[in-house]
């Protein structure tokens, strides 16, 4: 299939300083858990976003110096010469596709805490640390000396980054890192030349980016990534006003908003393309190319954005994760192949956890180099053999999927009319309508393929799973979720579970809206238990929301939801309780224990909706396991078991469970390769 030429201007090269961008697809920085610690699974993940079309692949930030560590989360580095060999790794495999590698200096200041290395952070001031993993602590507020060795640190970097031979260096200027906190006067209080006024406080990131730009002169761009106001009429710090003076210095601009929160904003709270009226009114400031994030799925938005001069390059992170070959199907005329984003930040959540990253949508992400996982290829079937899927949940979609592209034969049963599984109920819930992504590209890809047949409202039992004789069969019939508050807190069911004042989820997914105050008490800790609650605050109910844990949904803390769950249910006047375990309920009025003292608590209540553990839909599974012998003595070879009916867990895990179980069938099971330095 060709382009439509009404693409084109997305596939025009565009010069950034010395260099040449093949096309307008730039993957900015972004996290990905590997960093230095695991260099191959990096170049392996970056080599393969080139592959797919990305004319520009940027690293995450690469700590300059000792005193910018922030382990446990495993940062680029480039603070010597084994860094260099590791990341020559990275630009190696995306120069092999035609496309400019970027790397990021970055110096993160009082956002250290420095766990690894115990060196003191400097900063604008002594500031109180604020890394996630922090210490009781303060940076060191810089001194003359302390700017000069800090400039040194970059041009260093600079050197080590052309020894790299990367095309593109970055002098990193936002996010509350230290070059921001010296433009922010909240936080740059200081008397000397490099505070007080406009012109001072951007004076430290001119003086980088000078140092930078000499020492990669002619042979790499220069990019700056800078923060501004997500309201430009409303600047109380003067980021524009310090930007102003160096709007014409570096050679490319990478524009952010300042609130993190809406920059990274889940869909839940944040849409495609939110802040670029902001990005185009900044770029009326400079003659420079800028390059913008918005979450981009769309081509038309994409394309929007380049015809009307909003930026000049389509900024991605999500966007490249979910689907790595997004450009390269816009440019064969294949959107509707293209893997879009549902914004669910479970890749960010996991570099978070200082593990790397990974996607609900593309369950190949991480695995490149670690499993020798292609985000579009797969090995071809083994043999001229049938696969039975029963369940299309996000497990037995992506299962049927990848088999029916491997070549087999595939039949998937479904009992319920609609296929989705868990999907189509949790979509329906506010702010979740993207989750439906992850099936309906699973059943656009499905419905195309003749050797895969889909049968809905077929419950099939053991006898029929033998009458049908395919060779292997896959059982993914998912989860329900419990009513009697079994889950993290309690083993045990509350007293008065049974009363038919208690709502089970299932009921509620199903549209079920009771009347009257409801308490929901959530030991689930991620999205759901908000989601129903906002959902019931708009039907009228008066709300309160129950946990276990200190923290309200403290799982969302990880995936960057939480500030703008918490800010949501506060206005829609959603009561929060935190440290409180569900003891029981009768007669309106649920009984609470204090998770520390166990002191006892009331709540008047018309109704509870407990949220907590889940029980796996196992039975078809038992019921086969229990006659292994008459499979085998039938010629069937293989029967597993994926996804919530195996061990229920968040969507990601289930759509790459369904993913490895069609990638190993009748082959051996993928190397689980350790990226780690071999002494």
């Amino acid at each position: 299939m060709a382009r439509d030429p009404r693409y084109d201007p997305l596939f025009e090269p565009l010069a950034i300083g010395p260099v040449t961008a093949p096309n307008r697809f730039y993957q900015v920085p972004h996290c990905s858990g590997m960093g230095y610690q695991r260099p191959q699974m990096l170049a392996a993940m970056r080599g393969v976003k080139a592959e797919g079309g990305w004319g520009v692949v940027c690293t995450e930030y690469c700590s300059i110096h000792a005193s910018s560590d922030e382990t446990p989360y495993p940062s680029a580095s480039l603070r010597d010469d084994d860094d260099v060999h590791n990341l020559r790794l990275m630009t190696e495999a995306v120069h092999a596709q035609g496309a400019l590698a970027g790397v990021e200096l970055w110096y993160g200041g009082h956002t250290s805490a420095n766990l690894y290395s115990r060196e003191i952070s400097l900063d604008v001031a002594s500031l109180p640390n604020q890394a996630t993993l922090g210490i009781p602590g303060q940076s060191q507020a810089m001194a003359g000396t302390d700017i000069r060795e800090f400039r040194d640190y970059h041009r260093d970097a600079a050197r080590r980054a052309l020894a790299a031979d990367f095309d593109i260096v970055y002098v990193y200027g936002n996010h509350y890192y230290l070059l921001h906190n010296f433009l922010n006067p909240y936080f740059n209080q200081r008397e000397d030349e490099y505070g007080g006024v406009a012109e001072n406080r951007v004076r430290l990131l001119r003086e980088v980016i000078e140092d930078v730009a000499e020492i990669v002169a002619g042979r790499c761009a220069v990019a700056v990534r800078y923060s501004i106001p997500t309201r430009f009429d409303k600047d109380p710090r003067g980021l524009i006003e310090c930007f102003r003076h160096i709007a014409e210095l570096p050679d490319l601009w990478d524009i952010t908003v300042d609130d993190y929160n809406q920059e990274m904003g889940s869909s839940r709270f944040t849409a495609e393309a939110e802040n670029q009226a902001t990005v185009a009114r900044l770029k009326r400031l400079t003659s420079k190319p800028v390059v913008a994030v918005g979450r981009f799925t769309s081509p038309d938005t994409m394309l929007s954005q380049i015809n009307s001069g909003t930026q000049d390059f389509i900024g991605a992170a999500r966007p490249s994760i979910a689907d790595p070959f997004l450009p390269a199907k816009i440019d064969q005329g294949r959107l509707e192949d293209i893997r879009e984003c549902i914004g669910c930040n479970v890749c960010y959540a996991h570099n978070s956890l200082g593990v790397p990253i990974r996607c609900t949508q593309n369950p190949g992400m991480g695995e490149e180099w670690r499993r020798g996982w292609h985000p579009e290829t797969i090995e071809t079937r083994h043999a001229d053999e049938s696969v039975l899927v029963v369940g299309s949940g996000p497990a037995g979609l992506e299962a049927a999927r990848a088999l029916g592209q491997r070549g087999y034969r595939v039949i998937l049963a479904e009992a319920r009319e609609e296929l989705g599984g868990r999907i189509n109920l949790e979509s329906r819930l506010p702010g979740l309508a993207q989750y439906a992504r992850v099936r309906d590209w699973r059943l656009g890809q499905l419905r195309r393929m003749a050797n895969v047949d889909i049968y809905p409202h077929n419950r099939i039992d053991a006898d029929t799973v033998f009458e049908l004789e395919s060779q292997h069969v896959v059982i993914a019939t998912g989860a329900r979720w419990r009513s009697d508050g079994v889950g993290g807190w309690n083993n045990s069911p509350f007293i008065g579970w049974e009363q038919d004042e208690v709502i089970g989820v299932e009921q509620i997914l199903n549209g079920y809206l009771p009347e009257g105050r409801v308490v929901i008490y959530d030991d689930d800790h991620y999205y759901l238990g908000t989601a129903i609650a906002l959902l019931l605050a708009a039907n009228g109910n008066p709300v309160t929301l129950v946990s276990p844990a200190e923290s309200i949904a403290r799982w969302s803390h990880f995936t960057e939801e939480h500030l703008p769950t918490m800010k949501a249910l506060i206005e829609a006047g959603v009561e929060l309780l935190g440290a409180r375990g569900l003891a029981g309920f009768e007669r309106g009025v649920v009984q609470l224990e204090c998770v520390f003292s166990g002191n006892e608590s009331q709540l008047a209540a018309d109704r509870l909706i407990p949220i907590s553990a889940r029980v796996a839909d196992d039975a078809l599974w038992l019921a086969l396991d229990r006659r292994r012998d008459e499979f085998e003595q039938r010629g069937l070879l293989s029967l597993q078991r994926i996804g919530d009916c195996r061990a229920p867990g968040i969507v990601a895990a289930a759509v790459y469970a369904g993913h490895k179980a069609a990638r190993e069938l009748g082959r051996e099971k993928d190397e689980f390769k350790r990226d780690r330095v071999i002494v």
